[in-house]
């Protein structure tokens, strides 16, 4: 198996367990914890788990300035935009904001910081994304149900966003960002949260806790990560990117039948935009039938 096999099945599997995060976020957001004790028990149990890797093999090597960067906006910031959209906007809504938007941000990035042309595919594929987003906003607009949770969502998109693509031009190592991501947020965040931050945690609680600490503090911080660094050093930010497409459909669909949020027609038909637009954008399907094309030609 090649290392572009390789960057796929990561990426395939980063995108399924990021399907999963948004529905156990939405679960946690709708629970009685607060959203700071979302971000708290993420990253305390990263913390944990990653600390003998930590120890044995990157405890004289420190953190560089680019390590400490791509965690605080990859780790800190878009935590916090991500848990206090979670508890005010729906889970459907992120599967359409958070996949949706990536793609479009890591085109629009690439090209500012990496120097990636998008093609007229990729403009296209960005066409039915942005129609998929405005099928969601418009009736949000017009009914007056569009808050702050859904602004939230596109802030922690564009963080996670600038976050792909710096790692793709720093090339940093995969389990060198994973730690820096999780001992770089929990040191500048716990002491916020300890003094400063309104909490819920209690005993009563350790069932919705347990769950949240395996996923988000394991599956999506740990393996989520490194599958996602991976497949991005692999295959590059962009056909990352086509991976994602599977995101809204998986997440927000079974948002819609897990939590009995309201569905409608339009926010249906956005997930699926969406969808074949973040595929379409970062597909190399043109590529091959032009390929394909010229050699039967010839």
């Amino acid at each position: 198996m090649n290392t572009t096999q390789i960057g796929y099945l990561c990426a395939l599997a980063a995108a399924l367990i990021w399907s999963g995060f948004i529905l156990v976020s939405r679960f946690g957001g709708v629970s009685e914890l607060t959203s700071f004790d979302m971000i708290a028990i993420r990253y305390v149990t990263c913390s944990f788990l990653l600390l003998p890797v930590w120890w044995f093999k990157f405890r004289f090597k420190g953190f560089d300035k680019r390590l400490i960067a791509a965690s605080v906006i990859g780790g800190l910031i878009y935590a916090l935009f991500t848990f206090q959209g979670f508890s005010q906007a729906p889970a459907s809504h992120a599967a359409i904001l958070l996949a949706g938007l990536m793609p479009f941000f890591i085109i629009v990035l690439s090209y500012f910081i990496n120097g990636e042309r998008p093609s007229k595919q990729k403009w296209f594929g960005i066409g039915f994304i942005t129609l998929g987003i405005l099928l969601l906003f418009l009736p949000l607009l017009q009914n007056g149900q569009l808050n702050i949770g859904h602004f939230y969502f596109a802030a922690a998109a564009l963080c996670w966003s600038i976050f792909s693509v710096l790692i793709k031009r720093w090339n940093i190592d995969p389990w060198e960002v994973t730690i820096s991501l999780a001992v770089v947020t929990c040191v500048i965040y716990m002491p916020f949260y300890i003094m400063f931050a309104p909490k819920a945690i209690s005993i009563d609680l350790w069932r919705t806790i347990s769950v949240q600490a395996f996923y988000q503090g394991f599956l999506a911080t740990i393996v989520q990560v490194v599958l996602f660094v991976k497949a991005v050093q692999y295959i590059g930010p962009s056909s990352m990117g086509a991976m994602m497409a599977i995101v809204p459909i998986i997440s927000g669909i079974s948002a819609l039948f897990l939590f009995n949020e309201p569905s409608s027609s339009a926010l249906v038909i956005g997930l699926f935009m969406v969808s074949f637009g973040a595929w379409f954008a970062h597909t190399r399907l043109i590529k091959v039938l032009n390929q394909r094309s010229k050699k039967s030609m010839s």
